[in-house]
């Protein structure tokens, strides 16, 4: 028996998951998300973690934030990241577990 496909529904998922691998395909942004995957961080403890200038990780944090891929949460001066929910958490957990393991 076949099933009925949404082909609209699975056509904005799956331009959803474009834009979402596109944010992800560059190797300091799949870093900074696989970082993330361990704890929140904020933006200096990410500065002093990926070799990238200061305008630079900004640059790449801009991308991942546009993409909605995580949460911000400001505290004084500092500005802390975390992976934006379940959906996300699987997705880098698998390319962790992939590429980013040491």
């Amino acid at each position: 028996m076949s099933k009925n496909i949404d082909v609209e529904s699975m056509l904005g998922n799956a331009e959803m998951a474009a834009k979402w691998l596109k944010a992800i395909a560059n190797p300091y942004r799949l870093m900074i998300l696989c970082l993330l995957l361990e704890k929140e961080r904020s933006v200096t403890e990410l500065n002093e973690t990926v070799p990238l200038s200061q305008s630079a990780l900004s640059q790449h944090l801009a991308v991942i934030r546009a993409q909605d891929l995580v949460n911000t949460r400001k505290s004084s001066q500092n500005v802390y990241y975390t992976l934006k929910n379940a959906e996300v958490t699987e997705v880098i957990s698998i390319l962790h577990r992939l590429y980013c393991a040491a």
